[in-house]
């Protein structure tokens, strides 16, 4: 009786906490959104690509395809790239070549990750260039426009599907 109700503790305070979690994350994003990007002016640490203030990431032409497609698949999955405006109808589906696709999504997760060489390499498809790629109604992220200067190079999102679902496996493991 003792242990049951111990796990039922457990298991709120659990959900308890994802719930705050999911919260926050929720309650962070509205004031990135609505905050206005500015320019960086000086390199966040560990940067030795910074140029002239503002640098992007883009896919280098020539690439194995595979290695290329390979790269996208990365950052839009794990990495965790908003890949959503090279989508069909996104703002840069058009056009509707891997090389575009790839420097969209390479350069949203450069842009989330601390602007740092790492965070544009992905295996060595990819590099930092001080050149806006942006055309027409594509706009490609620069620096202040994503979030906080340097947020971690991996970061899990509270409302996603996984984190959820991992809340709940945990939450019945813990209640056998």
């Amino acid at each position: 009786m003792r242990k049951n109700i111990c796990v039922l503790v457990l298991q709120c305070l659990l959900l308890l906490g994802c719930y705050l979690v999911s919260t926050m994350e929720l309650a962070v994003e509205e004031k990135a959104d609505g905050a206005i990007p500015v320019t960086t002016m000086s390199p966040p640490e560990g940067n030795t690509t910074f140029l002239d203030g503002t640098t992007w990431c883009v896919a280098l032409p020539g690439v194995s395809q595979v290695d290329l497609q390979n790269a996208l698949d990365w950052a839009c999955g794990l990495g965790m790239a908003n890949c959503k405006a090279i989508q069909e109808g996104g703002a840069c589906y058009e056009p509707d070549t891997l090389l575009s696709h790839a420097s969209f999504a390479f350069n949203d997760y450069y842009q989330q990750n601390g602007n740092s060489d790492i965070a544009c390499n992905f295996g060595g498809t990819a590099a930092v260039t001080k050149h806006n790629p942006s055309y027409g109604k594509c706009v490609f992220a620069a620096a202040g426009s994503v979030g906080s200067a340097a947020p971690p190079l991996y970061k899990l999102n509270p409302r996603s599907v996984w984190w959820q679902l991992a809340c709940l496996l945990l939450t019945l493991y813990l209640g056998s």
